[in-house]
């Protein structure tokens, strides 16, 4: 897998029938190893060992009904009072960040009231804020570290 713009981590691959796994640190299973897999696990550890958020308050990869249609985040934070506080959107790094992909965390979040949105291909990482009494979002420089 190709270098991606987050510091150097540790994982535990495993190679299975020609295939190669990562070990999701969150569901504690091994999951094929795909470009935005790749970028999902950097950014948990970024989460993670960087920021200092607990594991137990993040969810990866749950389904949610948005608009009728069952959609599926990529990574939420929680505060330690259950409210959303961060919502990931993760692209393989071939994804360019685009205004549509700002659309559809954008929608996710409609749903889900983060507070902070954070959209990365691996490559381009973008933090917002949100302002839900104008509904719209400010950038950011960097998303803040866990407050107990």
């Amino acid at each position: 897998m190709e270098q991606l713009n987050f510091p150097n981590y540790t994982f535990t691959l495993k190679n299975r029938e020609n295939k190669t796994y990562i070990l999701d640190l969150i569901r504690k299973k091994n999951l094929l190893l795909t470009p935005e897999e790749w970028v999902r696990q950097h950014c948990l550890h970024f989460l993670i060992t960087d920021l200092g958020y607990p594991k137990s308050l993040i969810n990866v990869e749950k389904q949610i009904k948005i608009n009728g249609q069952l959609k599926r985040y990529d990574v939420v934070v929680y505060t330690p009072q259950g409210d959303v506080h961060i919502l990931v959107e993760c692209k393989a790094p071939s994804i360019a960040i685009s205004q549509s992909t700002f659309d559809q965390i954008a929608q996710y979040n409609m749903t889900l009231k983060s507070q902070f949105l954070m959209l990365t291909n691996g490559k381009e990482h973008y933090f917002c804020v949100m302002d839900f009494e104008k509904k719209s979002y400010n950038f950011i420089k960097e998303l803040p570290k866990y407050r107990i």
